[in-house]
C-alpha cells in the first residue's frame, strides 16, 4: 500500500457494504463543553459493538466463557473525520483485515447517519488470549476460520480501508 492510499477514506455508501454492527443516537450526555462527543465515547461506541464482528460469526459471550479463551485488544488508532454531536444518529461497520495464528487486525468505521459522513475510524489490533493463564494463544480452529472467512469476504471489497500503515497482526 502506498502512502497515497492509507489517506483515502471510503464514503458511508462504500462502509455500509459491510454488515451493520451497531445502530445507535448520541445521547445529550455525551457531549463536552466543546459541544460535540468527548474523545471517550468514540471508544465506548467501538465497544459497544465491536464484539459483533464475533457474535454474527457465533461467537458471542457464552462460548467464549465455555472455551476458555477471548479476545484482548492490543493497539488502536482512533482517526476523527467529522464531528458527532447529541441527537446523532450512528452507525459502526467492521473490516477484518489481517490474521495471524494468535491476532487478528481490524477496522471499525462510525458513520454519522444523519448527516451522511463517515465520523470516525478505529483501527486495531487484537489477540487471542487462554482465559485460564490469561496468556496470549493460538485462535481456536472455529475462531481462525470464521476470520478466515470474514477476512475473505472483506478482501473482495472495492475499496482499501484507510489503515494508519505501522499495524499488522
Amino acid at each position: 500500500m502506498t502512502t497515497d492510499q492509507k489517506n483515502i477514506f471510503p464514503a458511508p455508501g462504500q462502509i455500509r457494504q459491510l454488515p451493520v454492527n451497531l445502530q445507535t443516537t448520541i445521547p445529550k450526555e455525551w457531549e463536552d463543553r466543546n459541544g460535540h462527543v468527548n474523545v471517550q465515547f468514540y471508544q465506548a461506541l467501538y465497544e459497544m459493538g465491536g464484539w459483533m464482528v464475533l457474535d454474527q460469526l457465533g461467537f458471542d459471550e457464552d462460548w467464549f466463557t465455555v472455551n476458555g479463551t477471548s479476545q484482548f485488544d492490543l493497539e488502536h488508532h482512533l482517526y476523527y473525520r467529522a464531528e458527532l454531536r447529541a441527537g446523532d444518529a450512528v452507525s459502526a461497520y467492521s473490516r477484518v483485515l489481517g490474521r495471524s495464528e494468535k491476532r487478528f487486525h481490524g477496522m471499525y468505521f462510525i458513520v454519522n447517519d444523519s448527516r451522511d459522513v463517515l465520523a470516525a475510524t478505529l483501527e486495531y489490533v487484537a489477540a487471542n488470549v487462554d482465559m485460564r493463564t490469561r496468556r496470549i494463544s493460538g485462535f481456536p480452529e472455529e475462531v481462525a476460520q470464521g476470520l478466515d472467512s470474514l477476512l475473505e469476504q472483506h478482501q473482495r471489497l472495492t475499496w482499501s480501508a484507510p489503515v494508519c500503515g505501522t499495524m499488522h497482526a
